[in-house]
Order: C-alpha cells, then sequence, then structure tokens
C-alpha cells in the first residue's frame, strides 16, 4: 500500500437531461430521510442546479418520517477502526467523507449514470464514476494541495493506531469496487495482528522491557511521542519509558544535559532508534554510540545486551524505507518483529528491524524480489500464532 495522495483520473459525460437530474434529486432525498436529513444530505442537494432544488423541495414532506435504509446492489465495506474517513452507501451510489483533506468524494456507478450529470449539478463535492479503470498515485503531494477534479487525497499516516492505518485499503477499495476484496485482505490482518498481541500479552506478564524510542536530529536527542509508534510497543507487551521524564530534548554538547538523558536511559532494556540517515547502510553502532556520547564497554543494560534496533532493515531503490509503505499495509509484520526485540528466541528473523549492536546490515528490495506476477493480487502475509 503507498501512501501519499491517490490522483485518480476520471471525466464525466457532458450531456444531460432534466429527467436524470429529477432521478438524481429523489435519489438524494432518499439518502436524507434514511440519515435523518443529515448534513450531508443537505450539502449534496444544495449543490443540485435550482431547478432541481426546486423540485426536490416541493416533493420533501412537511414532516419528515423514517425511511427503510436503501437497498445496496454490490459489496460494502464497513469502517471498524480507522478515524479519518467514513463510507455511506446508496443505491447506485457511495459518499466517502475524508477527514484528511475536509473533503466528501460521490462515487457514482457507471452502469447507473445514463445521461450523465454536468459539473455544475453536483458542484461542491468531487464525484467520480465508478469503478475506475485507472489511476495513478502521488506520494509527493500535500493532502492539502487540490491538485483538480480527479485527485483524492490518500492519508492513513495521519491515523494513531496500526491497525487504522492498514483499513485504509477499503478507502482504495471502493473505487474500483473492491470491497470484499478490501475487507477479507483487512480481516487476514486483524485477526493475525490481535492474535500476536495477546501472545506478546502472556509473556509480558513474566517481565516487561522498558523501551526507549528516540530520535536525534540537530545535536538534540529526543523521546518520540508519536502515538503510532507507542501503540505497537504497547501491543507487543513492552513498556514505553515514563514521559513524565521525557518530555523534553537533550542537547548532546550540554554535559548536564546528557548526564540527564543518561540517567532515564539506565533504566532502559530497549532502545530503538529512528535518526534519519540519508545513507542507512552507513548507520552503524559506532554511528550511535557516538551520537549518544557512551562506549561500547558501558554498563546501560541496552549495550551489555545487544539491544538498540533500527526501523530501516527494508530499502527500496530510491533510498525510501519500506516502514513507511510496506509496514503500514501490514502491521502484524511489525508487531512480530517487535515480540521478537522485545522477547528475544533467535528463532524468528525480523523484517523491519535490524540490531545495530549486532551490526546488522540493511536489505535492498527490487522488483527482482517479487516472485509473483503484477497481474496477481497480493496475499497479506498471515504468522503463527499460539495463544
Amino acid at each position: 500500500m503507498l501512501t501519499g495522495s491517490l490522483s485518480l483520473s476520471l471525466s464525466l459525460p457532458s450531456s444531460h437531461s432534466s429527467r436524470a437530474i429529477q432521478e438524481r434529486a429523489a435519489a438524494f432525498r432518499a439518502m436524507a430521510a434514511a440519515c435523518g436529513f443529515c448534513l450531508l444530505a443537505v450539502l449534496l442537494l444544495a449543490a443540485l442546479s435550482p431547478r432541481a432544488l426546486a423540485s426536490a423541495a416541493t416533493a420533501v414532506p412537511a414532516k419528515l418520517k423514517a425511511a427503510p435504509a436503501p437497498v445496496v446492489a454490490g459489496p460494502v465495506s464497513r469502517v471498524e477502526d480507522a478515524s479519518m474517513f467514513q463510507i455511506y452507501y446508496g443505491q447506485s451510489f457511495k459518499v466517502i467523507k475524508n477527514y484528511g483533506d475536509g473533503k466528501s468524494y460521490l462515487l457514482m456507478q457507471a452502469k447507473n449514470v445514463q445521461d450523465g450529470i454536468q459539473d455544475q449539478v453536483l458542484h461542491g463535492i468531487k464525484s467520480f464514476v465508478i469503478p475506475l479503470a485507472n489511476f495513478s498515485v502521488d506520494t509527493t503531494t500535500s493532502p492539502d494541495e487540490d491538485k483538480g477534479c480527479n485527485f483524492a487525497a490518500y492519508v492513513p499516516l495521519e491515523e494513531d493506531t496500526p491497525l487504522q492505518r492498514a483499513e485504509w485499503i477499503k478507502y482504495l477499495g471502493t473505487f474500483t469496487n473492491s470491497e470484499d476484496r478490501a475487507n477479507a485482505v483487512y480481516d487476514a490482518i486483524k485477526r493475525n495482528y490481535l492474535c500476536l498481541s495477546k501472545a506478546a500479552a502472556n509473556l509480558s506478564t513474566r517481565f516487561k522491557p522498558i523501551v526507549a524510542w528516540i530520535e536525534y536530529t540537530q545535536g538534540m536527542w529526543a523521546f518520540i511521542k508519536e502515538n503510532y509508534t507507542l501503540q505497537f510497543v504497547i501491543d507487543a507487551g513492552a513498556e514505553i519509558v515514563d514521559a513524565t521524564i521525557t518530555n523534553k530534548r537533550f542537547n548532546s554538547s550540554d554535559p548536564e544535559d546528557m548526564d540527564n538523558f543518561h540517567a532515564i536511559l539506565c533504566t532502559v532494556d530497549v532502545v530503538i532508534d529512528q535518526t534519519y540517515a540519508l545513507e542507512p547502510a552507513e548507520y552503524k553502532l559506532s554511528t550511535f554510540l557516538d551520537n549518544i556520547n557512551v562506549s561500547h564497554d558501558s554498563c546501560f543494560s541496552f549495550v551489555s545486551n545487544r539491544s538498540i534496533w533500527r526501523f530501516d532493515k527494508r530499502i527500496g531503490a530510491s533510498g525510501t524505507l519500506d516502514w513507511y509503505d510496506g509496514a503500514i499495509s501490514q502491521p502484524q509484520l511489525v508487531i512480530r518483529d517487535l515480540i521478537e526485540v522485545f522477547f528475544p528466541t533467535g528463532n524468528y528473523t525480523t523484517i523491519y528491524f535490524r540490531n545495530l549492536a549486532k551490526e546488522e546490515e540493511v536489505t535492498e528490495i527490487g522488483p527482482e524480489m517479487c516472485t509473483r506476477s503484477i497481474s496477481t493480487p497480493m496475499e497479506p502475509i498471515v504468522l503463527p500464532c499460539q495463544l
């Protein structure tokens, strides 16, 4: 799954009839009744042409009565965990609310769009005829930068938990009527992730390691407080270092600052260093120890136990980390990595994390490593899990 903004290219037919508009207005009125005349329906009605709006107004009864939910023909996805998007299904259309860019997208089934609807009829809401035949992914554009009517923002990175980010496969599936496939993939990932988390909880009843997730930037050390990474630590059975003593930055050139920083690290069993490196392969144990100002024979537990990690083990041809791609779509692989990091057995090879203390090297990934046909859908990796 790629991160960034999804550019969906499609143009609507230019012709329409008043009858088609009236039918579309009727559909929106039905939606309004089904959801208690919700704000979304109001916006959609207001976006119709004045003539259609006037017709709709005369047909709405003085006292709205509850109407049965529309019968949806085709697959449906229900958002279970993600908080940054929602999907509403009508009889022949879908509406996606994207809280990342604050926009709504109207997806109309091609077989039901006969006479077409001009842009002004749906002014104020982006529309697409689905299923899309082709689309491209733009990973460089900010969601705040609107590139036009055929552009839909894809922002899983704004979610707070691993499962929330992974569920964005359902968002993508709505554009191609692939909800059944998206549901099956997400269900498999979620089941595996939750099973592994329960297994980690069982391990942590005997010992719960203390983890410092840290970063070195412009001569300053800081503890990472991103909800996404902290959730991984908790779900993998460990405990993050006390947040009440890690709410400041530590200047590596200030002896007092570093003394305080080292005092905190004395309580830590595992260090995860996410310091940016232009060339990840060149970031070695010596790099970390020099930055943190400790020696190889230090008495810190994470040094003596050789538990210093980075999530840059998998690197693409352009130098991008797979942590920001594959790790988002398959969080069950990350939590399994972290269980091995926190409760090492030696029987599992991590995918995303490499151990600096053991001088593990990065792995460069490329198309030649893919053994399946590009026309064959990628299956999620379901890892063995015993409770």
